[in-house]
């Protein structure tokens, strides 16, 4: 199994349709000890529920990457009950959903820093706290979305937050390729969360790139854990840096 012996986290899942469990669901299937996060007590429930649902090397935690005393305990967590990790994957993405209607100047300052602050910046903040707590050579992956790099219908500030992760992820592969860790970005085609959902429009986007997309058909989050694995793995060794697409070739398409 590819990831046979490795130890590492996925923050956060909300829950079983939610990308990052389809990334700790096939993380594990492929060997490894998975940690799954929850923002809240009340996400815990779900979260608890989904790393019961699994016999043996899964486990949850309670993390809100604004709350310094939660980043803390989870880092002597780790220390305690995993040693050191092997990968990290982040997938956390919020603005307000007024912020993803109606035009983009209209963002607000407040919007704006919250959508920065909760999807760009959380991760900066917990490479840094796990840091210390990773093995040489170790994974970490966060998940973006062609707003990146493209003006999407009511995407909007969270395009600009994406664009923002894939530039912190260039740093932050600098940064930490010294110790062998590698830092990449997982762009996954719309799909069907709690997350996603918030942008108007969603069904008929996912329509839209089943139609457009080279493979005829819209990516799913199990083609998005895979991806991850490949990424988490020792395959993906001389990667670092980059941005992976996982929408069945839509990004490539031009009218």
């Amino acid at each position: 199994m590819l990831l046979a012996g490795k130890k590492g986290l996925v923050l956060n899942v909300t829950n079983e349709k939610s990308i990052g469990w389809s990334v700790a669901d096939e993380a594990w299937r492929a060997g490894a000890t998975v940690g799954i996060g929850g923002q809240s007590e009340r996400m815990m429930k779900n979260v608890g529920e989904l790393a019961a649902s699994k016999p043996e090397r899964m486990f949850a935690h309670q993390i809100d990457f604004g709350i310094e005393s939660d980043i803390e305990a989870l880092v002597e967590a780790v220390r305690r009950d995993y040693g050191a990790l092997d990968f990290f994957v982040h997938s956390a993405a919020f603005a307000p959903r007024e912020a993803l209607q109606g035009q983009f100047i209209d963002t607000s300052r407040e919007a704006f820093n919250t959508a920065l602050e909760v999807s760009c910046y959380s991760l900066v903040r917990m490479c840094k706290a796990l840091e210390p707590v990773m093995n040489d050579g170790a994974s970490i992956i966060t998940m973006s979305y062609l707003g990146s790099v493209r003006a999407c219908a009511n995407y909007n500030v969270m395009g600009v937050a994406k664009a923002a992760l894939e530039s912190a992820v260039r740093y932050l592969a600098v940064d930490l390729g010294p110790r062998g860790i590698r830092v990449n970005t997982v762009s996954p085609g719309p799909m069907n969360t709690v997350a996603a959902r918030g942008v108007k429009g969603l069904l008929d986007m996912i329509t839209h790139v089943g139609d457009i997309s080279p493979l005829k058909r819209a990516a799913t989050q199990e083609d998005v854990g895979r991806t991850s694995v490949y990424l988490l793995s020792d395959l993906s060794s001389g990667v670092t840096g980059q941005v992976i697409y996982v929408d069945s070739g839509y990004n490539v398409v031009a009218l």
